[in-house]
């Protein structure tokens, strides 16, 4: 596995790739590789020639109050998961390189990233489609993978891409859960013993929402009712929002129909967790 941090060097490896005729697969991470990302390198390698992970911790999807220097990080172990699994280069970029005092230019998707995490998170999604435009263009990937535990960071980077006419196909990994069905998280590190414990009532709320569905429930309201009552039940939980939504708009749904995406985010002590599911009728 290649190790490359120079920006420059990047786009000149990428174009001698495309010159070669090799397709490259792109998975962007923020570090602290679990088994989530490493599906993610399982998908790039199925569907691409080279597959190209991307570490950048990145400021700009931080808000002033959230974890960003803090944000668990290990390198060198990084770097081992990745290289084991098959990931041909390693990108590595430097914060001051990636946003040079002069930078002015930001990405942002109206109304998308307004809702759900946006509302509490408000520059994040700005920060998220800011820096993934960058990646794009400095790597000039065939396709890009990412995980749909982050549904709406999805929704908004295909917008963008449609939008921009960004030469990259998005595609979607999905979910990787630890037995209890805990979606894993670089984050979930911040869990204390009790918290992670409670913390599998958001995936059993999620499966219960999808339950009742299947039994012919089709109220919205009746459906988020029944799942803030079993996460309440966990005294560590603190409920940031349960949504159902549409999947194109992300506008909040009634009744139950076509595809739709059941969305939660909740606090267990510090850590901010969220996960969802997708069901189409």
């Amino acid at each position: 596995m290649r190790t490359i941090t120079h920006i420059d060097r990047m786009q000149k490896v990428s174009d001698d790739l495309k010159k070669e005729g090799k397709t490259i697969g792109f998975v962007p991470t923020m570090g602290f590789i679990h088994e989530g990302h490493l599906s993610l390198i399982d998908i790039a390698n199925k569907n691409a020639d080279v597959t190209v992970a991307s570490l950048f911790v990145n400021p700009k999807q931080f808000t002033p109050t959230e974890d960003y220097r803090c944000y668990p990080r290990n390198l060198a172990r990084d770097k081992k998961l990745l290289k084991k699994r098959g990931c041909s280069i390693f990108f590595y970029p430097d914060v001051d390189a990636m946003y040079s005092k002069y930078f002015k230019t930001e990405v942002y998707v109206r109304n998308l990233s307004k809702l759900l995490c946006g509302v509490r998170r408000k520059t994040h999604f700005k920060g998220v489609t800011t820096v993934v435009a960058k990646l794009f263009n400095i790597l000039k990937p065939d396709i890009a993978v990412f995980g749909q535990k982050d549904a709406q960071q999805v929704i908004i980077l295909k917008r963008m891409v449609e939008d921009l006419n960004f030469d990259v196909k998005i595609v979607i990994g999905p979910i990787i859960r630890e037995d209890d069905g805990l979606a894993m998280s670089s984050r979930n590190i911040y869990l204390k013993k009790k918290e992670r414990e409670e913390a599998s009532v958001i995936f059993k709320s999620l499966k219960e929402a999808e339950k009742m569905i299947h039994d012919g429930e089709r109220n919205a309201s009746r459906i988020k009712k029944r799942m803030r009552r079993m996460i309440s039940t966990k005294k560590s939980a603190a409920i940031d929002y349960i949504r159902i939504v549409e999947t194109k708009e992300l506008r909040s749904v009634n009744e139950i129909n076509g595809e739709i995406l059941i969305a939660v985010a909740c606090f267990f002590g510090k850590a901010r967790l969220i996960d969802n599911i997708i069901i189409n009728l």
